[in-house]
């Protein structure tokens, strides 16, 4: 007589007590911390740990745009787009750098370099990606127009690198010198924005602000950041006593209404390619683009609201 078969090895069962995995709000809340110290030890510490962070941050934006242009059939150069971006954020860094009043005349002729350097990579650039395209064309499986994707590698570095280079801009004084409290305050002001918002909304949203772009967001909220934006420009006379009153509103107005249209104008990008984050480089956070897209719309203004204020 044979025997019976051998009963199979009970499987695990999930509600046995052990190491369970870690909640979303978990994750959000762990790397969030490490996230903001990170970012702000990197800003506090000097001028060149400030330039290294933001200028692998951009470049991570930028690949994640080009990541959700080819989730939408696009083929753009992700390798010479990430170049130009690190060239444009370390020239940038640089030319600002250099307007330090200790250095001498030498120094002045390194900063027409950069410029002319500059201009030569905006008319080569576009010869370069048509060079590509006609290398690469025709490609197997695509129907876009090889100068489509010409126009999303521009994109990108317009929509993406160019603005977060400014950063520079707002990082330096007139006379060249690294002052992280600009840096410190431009984020307080965001983050501002955003828990303003985000309370309004949440205690009294009613009237939508977008609906077909971010269902979420409300005039209420809107309405909220702006407000508790304001007041936080006020209190950064603490932090910036050498600014004006004035000058400090009228950046926090300008990162109150700029920067949640940063926020809608990537909703509008995500949604129109279908992906729900940008990456997966912070759990709980999607990508950096998603957590820095309202510098995308912040930073053009308030660089020219600098330069026109000297």
């Amino acid at each position: 007589m044979s025997e019976a078969p051998a009963a199979p090895a009970p499987s695990p069962d999930p509600t046995t007590p052990g190491k369970k995995p870690m909640s979303n709000l978990s994750q959000r809340l762990l790397f969030g911390v490490l996230g903001a110290v990170l970012l702000l030890g990197s800003v506090w510490y000097s001028a060149w740990s400030f330039a290294l962070f933001f200028g692998a941050v951009q470049m991570r934006m930028l690949w994640e745009f080009y990541r959700m242009m080819r989730h939408a059939g696009y083929k753009p150069a992700a390798l010479l787009g990430g170049g130009i971006s690190l060239v444009l954020f370390g020239g940038t860094y640089v030319f600002h750098a250099l307007a330090d009043e200790r250095f001498d005349i030498q120094d002045r002729w390194t900063q027409q370099l950069i410029i002319y350097c500059a201009v030569g990579v905006i008319i080569i650039l576009p010869i370069l990606l048509i060079l590509r395209e006609m290398y690469a064309w025709p490609r197997k499986n695509q129907d876009i127009n090889p100068f489509a994707n010409v126009g999303i590698n521009l994109l990108g570095l317009l929509y993406v690198s160019l603005p977060m280079s400014l950063l520079n801009v707002v990082a330096f004084t007139g006379n060249g010198q690294y002052d992280y409290r600009r840096v410190f305050a431009l984020l307080l002001l965001v983050w501002s924005s955003d828990i303003g918002a985000y309370a309004a909304g949440k205690t009294f949203g009613k009237h939508k602000l977008a609906p077909k772009i971010s269902p979420g967001k409300t005039w209420e909220g809107a309405i909220g950041g702006f407000l508790l934006t304001l007041a936080m420009g006020w209190a950064l006379g603490y932090l910036l006593p050498e600014l004006s009153v004035t000058y400090r509103l009228v950046v926090a107005a300008v990162v109150a209404v700029f920067g949640p249209l940063g926020d809608l104008a990537e909703s509008m990008l995500k949604r129109s390619v279908g992906v729900k984050d940008s990456g997966r480089i912070m759990p709980g956070h999607g990508g950096l683009l998603d957590r820095f897209d309202a510098f995308l719309f912040i930073l053009p203004v308030l660089a020219l609201l600098q330069l026109l204020a000297g």
